[in-house]
């Protein structure tokens, strides 16, 4: 079964990693949530949860890049060197991050066996803000967490999450 959002957080405070959760209706977009936002100082992501192209070779990428980003999908996978790339289907969501649709989250790496799911952040959210906030595996919560507290925790799950300057938009 996967992770439930208290497990989550349970899971960080024993760690003795601090967050701060916000719950709120669900969102399902990056704008929906802007509109909901109120006062969470710090960064905000979209997530892409990627797969190779085809069948090819390679793990499950997910991409959590600062809110506001363009980039195409396939400049995102020659960024961070992985073959051609596709949007992962639902059913590739549920059974590797244990989230749904809108949900996408890198607290679903909870979910995810090491070295099944390739996690990839956008060096600047993670270098330029105190906080960043994502999904606690539910779109009707937002969890704040200091960058090198998920980094961290990440790593303590056995994942090894890659910090890369991607291209400006173009």
């Amino acid at each position: 079964m996967p992770e439930t959002p208290e497990a989550l957080l349970a899971r960080l405070a024993a760690l003795g990693i601090e967050t701060t959760t916000a719950e709120h209706a669900p969102v399902f977009t990056v704008a929906e949530s802007q509109a909901l936002r109120g006062s969470l100082p710090g960064g905000h992501s979209k997530n892409l949860f990627l797969r190779p192209a085809k069948s090819g070779p390679g793990s499950h990428l997910l991409a959590v890049l600062e809110e506001d980003r363009k980039v195409s999908v396939n400049a995102l996978a020659r960024a961070v060197g992985a073959g051609r790339v596709e949007m992962a289907p639902a059913d590739d969501l549920r059974r590797l991050l244990g989230v749904e649709p809108g949900s996408v989250t890198p607290f679903g790496m909870v979910n995810a066996p090491p070295g099944a799911v390739r996690i990839v952040f956008d060096a600047g959210l993670m270098r330029d803000h105190a906080m960043v906030h994502f999904h606690p595996l539910v779109n009707s919560m937002t969890t704040a967490i200091r960058p090198a507290d998920l980094l961290r925790f990440l790593e303590h799950l056995g994942h090894r999450p890659e910090l890369v300057e991607l291209p400006p938009a173009g």
